[in-house]
């Protein structure tokens, strides 16, 4: 947080530092400017002796906290109607917005379609054999409705994550290492999502997402769900996944985690501000993913600036409402719910 001063070259500053904000041309797809620091957790589970000691080359190991100077504090939102579509022609007067149930004034308001880095996480455990031909079908059309300019990478599940696609390779050849990493193993999702938001660090945009594309089950990660939460919290990544929570295999059949897994992606997608679309049908998969890929396209971001508070580190609980054209008319708001204020 920047300190309030009465001398000159402090103000100075200050109002150097909030020309840049209002003149950038786009604002990171989160709640605050990432910094050059990562996130940090503190993993509670040891390893055993002779497991690995990195996920895919990304040390698991405790990372220096994001630091975060919270002076325009930036929300990103998106507004779908009852049919599960985008909502594109709300103006800024449309938003009330709060921190702490307190009415914020909304000092910046943005609806652009800029580039953005996209991570792919893709289920290629086991439990996807009869459901991967449907995952492929959805990547295509995930880059049908994209914006040529975005950035990706891919990381598949299987026993441990995998980074099977960089920024530096093609779509073709992204889809080509996909198909010939056929589903085996059990499902350490948790510690792919890790992966996929430490590879972000380096990624080209300050707009930033991933795209989990699984069962949501986990049955070998070393991460924990708590944890993974913690480090999604402490991001500037914003969530989405499809969730194939169709009725196959018979249900009395199925694991804890095929069990648990659409709560286990609700959580963690819900926590980044995006959301989870459930596949009931596995044939959707593909329409959802057009979906997902347009829904990022129109994302609405506001921004606003608290009062000068001490940096306590505490949770900041956010609330965005959209006055709907009438009273008949239903709109479905998503955002991230609050962020961690920094600490002194």
């Amino acid at each position: 947080m920047i300190a309030q001063s009465a001398n000159r070259p402090s103000l100075v500053l200050l109002s150097f530092l909030l020309t840049l904000a209002w003149m950038a041309p786009w604002v990171p797809s989160n709640l605050w400017a990432q910094s050059s620091d990562e996130v940090h957790i503190a993993p509670k589970r040891q390893a055993s002796a002779g497991s690995q000691s990195t996920v895919n080359g990304v040390d698991p190991a405790p990372m220096k906290p994001l630091r975060v100077d919270v002076n325009l504090v930036l929300v990103p939102v998106t507004v779908t109607d009852s049919l599960n579509r985008p909502v594109l022609t709300l103006q800024q007067q449309d938003f009330t917005l709060y921190e702490g149930g307190t009415q914020q004034r909304v000092q910046y308001f943005s609806h652009e379609d800029l580039p953005i880095s996209v991570g792919l996480v893709l289920d290629c455990s086991s439990s996807m054999k009869n459901k991967i031909e449907y995952e492929h079908q959805a990547l295509t059309e995930f880059f049908t409705n994209a914006n040529n300019a975005d950035e990706y990478f891919a990381v598949t599940v299987s026993n441990k994550p995998r980074l099977i696609a960089s920024a530096t390779d093609s779509i073709g050849t992204l889809q080509e290492r996909l198909a010939s990493s056929p589903p085996s193993g059990r499902t350490a999702l948790f510690d792919a999502i890790y992966l996929a938001i430490a590879k972000m660090r380096t990624a080209r945009y300050q707009r930033r997402a991933l795209l989990i594309i699984s069962d949501g089950g986990d049955n070998t990660s070393r991460y924990t769900r708590d944890e993974i939460k913690k480090v999604i919290e402490e991001s500037d990544v914003l969530i989405y996944a499809i969730g194939i929570f169709d009725e196959e295999p018979i249900p009395l059949f199925k694991t804890i985690e095929e069990r648990m897994g659409r709560n286990w992606l609700s959580e963690l997608t819900d926590a980044s501000g995006g959301r989870t679309i459930a596949a009931d049908d596995r044939t959707k998969i593909p329409e959802i993913a057009a979906i997902v890929s347009r829904e990022l396209r129109s994302q609405y971001v506001l921004g606003y600036r608290p009062g000068m508070r001490a940096g306590d580190g505490k949770w900041r609980r956010i609330a965005v409402k959209v006055a709907p054209p009438s009273p008949t008319v239903r709109f479905q708001v998503h955002y991230r719910q609050g962020y961690w204020a920094p600490t002194e």
